[in-house]
């Protein structure tokens, strides 16, 4: 999972609210209905000290219908000067909740949104392309642009010649004005995936003519048309191609964890050796139990995201000269993870070997970087520490 939409707490004054919100509407009239979570949760939260100036946005905020329907939940983060974060996710919780205090409720904000990307979907024919952005949060609305080819679509003729050479000419003249539209959309808004369907012979030009960064990311779905009427029965595939795409991605995130965990050296476990590589910038993809009781447990901070340790004590053996505080290790591990731009992976027990519920996969490691060896044949699994 990306982090970087986290990034807007790094930094911001606290206290924080951290608001879950069941924002099903059961019909018509269920605006009501939602304010009406809302408002009970805003009883919780005033006797804690939470401000009316901040209570009163998130209320204007939740009071905004956003035109979703079905089951779907709402994720608010705010700082003491206002909403951070708001955020609609797939699954609503299962009972809303909200929690006032000096650090943001990061772990299960990022297990909500688990089921959100960044996504670009491109329809394209033999005269253009219509292409749609989602930021991936479900609260601000999407946008829809078209790019048409400078050449016109000429339809080839049976027996071949000059008609069928400009024909083609024409299709790809104008595949190749919609892939560059498509280069200049991933390079400046950074989908994590794009989603290419179509008329079968413009999907093929476009997707041999898009740069390798675009490549990188792109899934062929099956069915789209830019004919009116097409779209809202094609939803229901980009839905299920956006669900495979997380799928695949957390695989491959697992997959690489259990190979680099197997070679001795790539990937680490434990919370002190995931404090070590955090500290210095080391983690590609943190990999979490959320069962794991992390929220349990305290590290201490600093003022920046990567000044985290066991203790007061090592904070002050790794230079912290500022003022440092107590956090819930699984908050403290998730800003580090945000402040060096990895990524996360969640994971059910029992799906890959973690110690302590946390993991992480390397950039980069030398002689100093922890590391394990599993012993594969002991009963109790137990770990051989050493350093390389």
């Amino acid at each position: 999972m990306d982090l970087r939409w986290l990034k807007p707490l790094l930094g911001r004054p606290a206290p924080f609210t951290s608001v879950f919100l069941d924002a099903t509407r059961a019909d018509a009239s269920g605006d009501e209905e939602v304010l009406g979570r809302w408002r009970a949760l805003r009883r919780e939260l005033e006797p804690q000290g939470a401000t009316a100036a901040v209570l009163d946005e998130i209320e204007e905020r939740v009071a905004r219908p956003l035109g979703v329907s079905g089951p779907h939940g709402r994720v608010l983060l705010a700082d003491a000067e206002g909403v951070r974060i708001d955020r609609c996710v797939a699954a609503p919780p299962a009972a809303s909740s909200a929690t006032f205090g000096p650090v943001p409720v990061l772990l299960p904000a990022a297990q909500a949104a688990d089921e959100s990307s960044r996504s670009l979907l491109v329809v394209v024919d033999r005269q253009g392309a219509d292409l749609t952005w989602s930021d991936g949060t479900g609260v601000r609305d999407t946008e829809h642009w078209v790019v048409e080819g400078d050449h016109d679509a000429l339809h080839k003729v049976r027996d071949g010649g000059l008609s069928d050479k400009r024909a083609e000419d024409s299709w790809d003249r104008n595949a190749e004005a919609v892939a560059a539209e498509v280069d200049r959309a991933v390079a400046s808004r950074d989908p994590e995936v794009v989603l290419l369907t179509g008329d079968v012979r413009a999907v093929a030009l476009v997707r041999d003519a898009v740069g390798q960064p675009v490549r990188d990311r792109l899934v062929e779905v099956a069915g789209g048309s830019r004919a009116e009427g097409v779209h809202r029965e094609f939803g229901h595939k980009v839905a299920e191609s956006l669900e495979a795409f997380r799928w695949r991605r957390r695989e491959a995130s697992l997959a690489r964890y259990r190979e680099q965990q197997g070679r001795g050296s790539g990937a680490v476990t434990a919370l002190e050796d995931v404090v070590a590589v955090l500290q210095r910038g080391q983690v590609a993809e943190l990999v979490i139990s959320p069962t794991s009781g992390l929220g349990s447990r305290t590290l201490w901070v600093g003022p920046e995201p990567l000044q985290l340790a066991l203790s007061e004590t090592e904070l002050g053996v790794i230079g912290v000269d500022g003022p440092v505080r107590p956090m819930p290790a699984d908050a403290a591990l998730l800003r580090a993870a945000v402040g060096q731009d990895a990524g996360l992976t969640l994971v059910d027990d029992g799906q890959v070997e973690l110690v302590d519920g946390v993991g992480a996969v390397l950039r980069w490691s030398d002689g100093s970087t922890p590391s394990e060896a599993v012993p594969t044949l002991s009963s109790d699994q137990m770990r051989l520490r050493r350093i390389v």
